[in-house]
Order: structure tokens, then C-alpha cells, then sequence
């Protein structure tokens, strides 16, 4: 099976050189700054398996057809990839690997929906720099069929990632992916203060905000009728025990969690958009749970605000202090 990545970041730049390491027959589509790179001096990982460089072909557009074609990009720019290369996608199986729900809605706009299937990425990685990216901690991949039966296109690919990572296949993706924005929708916090998570959750005070984020997006997601599935690495039961404690309590807990998750500095994907000097996916992450209130006709008050600050960010350049952080969410949570 031949393979291409399109997305030259932290988790599609790591694929594809595991793959490549494996033997297998790949290619990679990235921006010009990640090809000037990537051809230059190879594709340099580090992290939880070890330091290398690995050899990789890379395009700004994909040249020629792949039985496969891995979407690493952000969601909001899987439309400008899927048309930059649509001539060769036509008869390839879609990997949509997106954080969030709508990646696999927004490839369906241009492709076949039958072609494409969806995965959840459990794994970590950091790509703050074109060319190199570190291997933060390891975690499975869940793939099917967002909604319907798998089939024997999901077993295809399940036997190609299998060998980089372990895989999971599921036939209940849309309630994992709603439970994965949970996982992500902290993201926001060290991006607001331009930190590392190790540096943001230090913090008790800090960490309490993660707790009320959840709490929020769980009221609205449970009033909005909406099953959650427990993940393999994330069951279901840390987040409603997590929610039902007091804050305090759950503050620390979360902290602990976060600071020991990955022993290199560990950057969510909202925070290396930012440093990259790229649009983020906040407003499919915490702008989900907002998305979800306003159509049921629920308040988001700490979410939304969150989502506004990561904006700002974006346009300004400046991060906020933990102190500036707390005084524009007060009183948006106990």
C-alpha cells in the first residue's frame, strides 16, 4: 500500500517517518518551510523512542495518486488541501486524523464519504520547528467509520498503522471523538499563557479552570443528548469522577496528571499553531462545546470567553500572565 501524508507538523511529520523507518513506501505534503527543510537535512525526531533523522520525500502537492492518504493538517485547513490535490484523491482511501468532529463533514464536502475514514490519535507530538519534532508520549490509534459498520478498507489500514502504533478499531467514533475534545479542550490554557502544560498546570489556580472547562462542556454535551464513549487511554469515568469532585480536590489531581505526562516539554497543538504563526483549532475544540450551546440554547460563558482570549492571542502576539488569565474568567466558574 502505497502512502502520503499531507501535513507536515508534529503528528503527520511523525507518521510518516515511522512508516518510512518500517520500510514502507511514503511520501509527505507540507508547507514550503517543512520541505526547504525536510529535503535539506531529513526529518529529525527525538522523544520517547530515541533521537534520529529519517530520509523522506516531501512536496508542497502530491504528484501522483496513493492507495492511502493520511490528512495530518488542522481541520481548518483540510479544504485547502483537499483541493490542492483533489486530481489525485479521487480514488485514495481519506485517514481523517483531525482533533475534534468535523473533519470527516468537511472531507465529505469534496470526496467520496465512502472513501474516508476517521481516526482518533491518542499519541503525543511537538513540531515547533519545521523539520523536527519530538515524540512526546505513545498512546494508541483508534480508527472506523464515523458512522456505520467498518469494514474491510478499516482493516486495510489498521494492518498499515499497526506496525507504528497499536491500533484500535471502533465502531463507535463519534461518541470517542466528542469525548476526545474533552482530552484537548485544556489546550487553550497554556496557549492563553504561552507556556508549557508542565509550567501552566503547576498551578492549583490554573489547573481549577481545567476542571470548570469540563464541567461546562459536560452539561452541555449531556443536555445536548449526546453519548460519550470512554477512549482507551482516557475512560469515560476520569472525567465524570474528575467533574464530581471539588474543584480543589480536582485541581490537584489534574496537575498531577498533566506534569507528569511527558518528561520533554509538552505544547498543545493550540500553543505550536500560535508559535508557528498559524490560525489555531480552537473553535473546533472549546468553540465546539459554544457551537453545541447556542443550537440547544445553553450558555458556554467559560468556554466561549476562553475561545475569545485564544483569538486574541492570535492577533496580538501576546500571551496573557496567570494573573491577567484568572481576573477574565472570573466569575465565569465556581
Amino acid at each position: 500500500m502505497r502512502v502520503t501524508v499531507i501535513g507536515a507538523g508534529a503528528i503527520g511529520s511523525l507518521v510518516a517517518g515511522y512508516l518510512k523507518n518500517q520500510g514502507r513506501e511514503i511520501s509527505l505534503v507540507g508547507h514550503a518551510d517543512a520541505v526547504k527543510a525536510i529535503q535539506a537535512a531529513g526529518l529529525k525526531i527525538s522523544g520517547v523512542r530515541g533521537d534520529f533523522t529519517v530520509p523522506l520525500e516531501i512536496t508542497e502537492k502530491l504528484t501522483g495518486a496513493a492507495d492511502l492518504v493520511i490528512l495530518a493538517t488542522k481541520t481548518q485547513d483540510i479544504e485547502a488541501a483537499i483541493k490542492d490535490n483533489l486530481q489525485f484523491l479521487s480514488n485514495s482511501l481519506i485517514l481523517t486524523t483531525q482533533n475534534g468532529i468535523q473533519a470527516d463533514y468537511l472531507a465529505a464536502k469534496y470526496l467520496d464519504k465512502e472513501k474516508i475514514i476517521s481516526s482518533i490519535v491518542m499519541f503525543g507530538a511537538t513540531c515547533l520547528k519545521p523539520g523536527e519534532v519530538v515524540h512526546n508520549f505513545e498512546g494508541s490509534w483508534i480508527i472506523g467509520r464515523l458512522s456505520g459498520k467498518n469494514d474491510t478498507s478499516v482493516e486495510d489500514i489498521g494492518a498499515v498503522l499497526n506496525k507504528i502504533f497499536p491500533v484500535v478499531p471502533s465502531e463507535e467514533l463519534l461518541g470517542m471523538k466528542y469525548l476526545k475534545i474533552f482530552v484537548n479542550a485544556n489546550n487553550c490554557i497554556p496557549a492563553i499563557l504561552g507556556k508549557s502544560m508542565q509550567e501552566a498546570f503547576a498551578d492549583p489556580p490554573v489547573s481549577s479552570i481545567s476542571i470548570a472547562i469540563w464541567k461546562e462542556g459536560l452539561e452541555i454535551v449531556q443536555k445536548s443528548k449526546i453519548n460519550l464513549v470512554s477512549l482507551p487511554d482516557f475512560p469515560l469515568e476520569r472525567l465524570t469522577k474528575l467533574t464530581a469532585l471539588p474543584a480543589e480536590a480536582a485541581a490537584k489531581i489534574y496537575s498531577g496528571i498533566m506534569m507528569n505526562l511527558s518528561k520533554e516539554p509538552l505544547y498543545g497543538s493550540i500553543l505550536q499553531s500560535i508559535r508557528r504563526g498559524r490560525p489555531s483549532e480552537i473553535d473546533y475544540l472549546n468553540g465546539e462545546f459554544v457551537a453545541l450551546a447556542k443550537k440547544n440554547g445553553l450558555r458556554a460563558s467559560l468556554n466561549e470567553k476562553l475561545v475569545e482570549l485564544v483569538h486574541r492571542v492570535e492577533k496580538n502576539g501576546s500571551f496573557l500572565s496567570k494573573e491577567e488569565l484568572l481576573t477574565e474568567t472570573k466569575g465565569l466558574y465556581n
